[in-house]
């Protein structure tokens, strides 16, 4: 999987990284993307753009005692972790991005997440896809080296980014490939929705 070809620019969001395991990355952070990464793989493929807040639990457990008791969580379980609290469907394609760009996070929530699936392209094609969004999109759907990938990609207020990356050719969990900076462009535009707004003067 250490070949994995480079997104295409439907949008842009960035070229793959280091296929490697980060050891620096959060490890809440970590098991908060793979467990969205599981949970969107129990579902198949062809599923709609989501995005979720990413609460840390201890603090939902002291808030919504009730809806921590509902999902299982409780002050043992809680300690270190982070909860992912689903948001109302985002459209997708290019849309999914301006979306994301007008969400702003309220001061409890630590972090946030998106999944997404996007088509792949090998390098060699990259002069051949057309300007156009809409005609890029077309080439890519009926280009024969396509390939489906699944991104599901987390940030948080503390600086830190995990991703996690499946294509439907290596559809199984052995395959995921993790690590803090595989699709930079969704790394920035998810931190953009983490910013403090500055106190008016």
């Amino acid at each position: 999987m250490s070949d994995l070809p480079d997104l295409p620019h439907l949008p842009d969001f960035g070229m793959p990284g280091d296929a490697g395991a980060d050891l620096d990355t959060d490890p809440a952070l970590a098991a908060a993307v793979l467990e969205l990464e599981a949970h969107a793989a129990e579902s198949g493929w062809g599923q709609p753009a989501r995005l979720y807040a990413l609460v840390d639990t201890a603090l939902l457990v002291q808030q919504a005692p009730e809806l921590a008791a509902r999902t299982g969580l409780d002050e043992a379980s809680a300690a270190g972790s982070l909860t992912p609290v689903e948001q109302d469907e985002l459209p997708g394609g290019d849309e999914f991005e301006r979306a994301v760009a007008q969400v702003s996070w309220p001061p409890q929530v630590a972090g946030c997440a998106a999944t997404l699936e996007r088509l792949v392209l090998p390098p060699e094609v990259d002069d051949d896809i057309p300007q156009d969004a809409v005609e890029a999109e077309a080439f890519a759907r009926a280009h024969p080296l396509r390939q489906e990938v699944r991104m599901v990609v987390g940030v948080t207020r503390a600086g830190a980014s995990y991703c996690a990356l499946r294509l439907r050719s290596h559809d199984d969990e052995k395959s995921v490939v993790g690590g803090s900076d595989l699709v930079p462009g969704l790394v920035a535009l998810l931190f953009t929705t983490l910013d403090e707004e500055e106190p008016s003067p």
